[in-house]
């Protein structure tokens, strides 16, 4: 079973998605539990014969959390743990990202950094601690953190976003020697400037923003990150863990 959150953004609907596709059951994580509704509507049917075992007949779960708010964390989790059972993946998708203050970082409000940080370093630590007991204890499970490319091109005036992704990834290599004695997983998407909803947002030229500096000419698109991220959520990803990995176009290269 696969929790994912963030998923009423472009990125965390396309996880769901192609998880749901491949078989998975989903619980579908966001903070407006009527914005998760359509999603779970649009997603495919738990076949009989899709391997998940003692989940079969079940149903995709939409679940209403904050992961800035640990009691919501663990009341999100609960639920899903009640209802679905056990959590064999985890993708820390959610982030601060569309709405934030465009400035350099002597002018950032510091209000809105600890915002920032509180969602997108801090949150991804309390989700993998909620499901991180069950998983230890099952000797099992794959945990995904959604980071940003940003971390290589130091991105200008949006130090908040810039460092918070960078913590994810030291998050992300610590966890792995953590869990790794468990048999856990654990290893960050590094995706470039995506085509979401939150990026049109954020600056009027999004549909060409970066493409002349990336290998592959072309815009990149949520479709183009849901590959590695199903794979690094399967048991063919059983022996990479502790990786970051650029989904970008050739943009940058690491």
């Amino acid at each position: 079973m696969c929790l994912v959150t963030g998923s009423s953004g472009g990125l965390g609907r396309a996880f769901c998605r192609r998880l749901a596709e491949d078989g998975a059951v989903v619980a579908a994580a966001g903070r407006n539990l009527e914005r998760l509704l359509p999603l779970i509507d649009e997603l495919p049917p738990v076949a009989a014969s899709s391997g998940a075992g003692e989940l079969e007949g079940a149903t995709h779960l939409p679940v209403q959390l904050d992961i800035s708010d640990p009691a919501s964390v663990e009341a999100g989790v609960r639920l899903v743990e009640e209802r679905l059972g056990r959590v064999d993946v985890l993708v820390n998708n959610a982030a601060a990202y569309g709405d934030l203050t465009r400035a350099p970082f002597w002018e950032l409000p510091l209000e809105e950094w600890d915002r920032v940080l509180a969602t997108n370093l801090r949150g991804p630590l309390v989700m993998s601690r909620a499901v991180a007991a069950g998983m230890r204890e099952r000797g099992s499970g794959h945990i995904v953190n959604i980071t940003s490319a940003t971390f290589w091109s130091g991105s200008a005036n949006w130090a908040h976003y810039v460092a918070s992704k960078g913590g994810l990834i030291g998050l992300t290599r610590v966890m792995a020697k953590e869990l790794g004695p468990f048999g856990i997983c654990v290893n960050a998407v590094a995706p470039g400037f995506t085509l979401t909803e939150a990026s049109r947002d954020l600056m009027a030229d999004a549909e060409t923003y970066g493409v002349e500096r990336g290998s592959l000419k072309r815009a990149q698109q949520p479709e183009d990150v849901v590959g590695l991220v199903a794979f690094l959520a399967s048991d063919d990803s059983g022996f990479i863990t502790g990786q970051t990995i650029i989904v970008d176009g050739g943009r940058q290269f690491n």
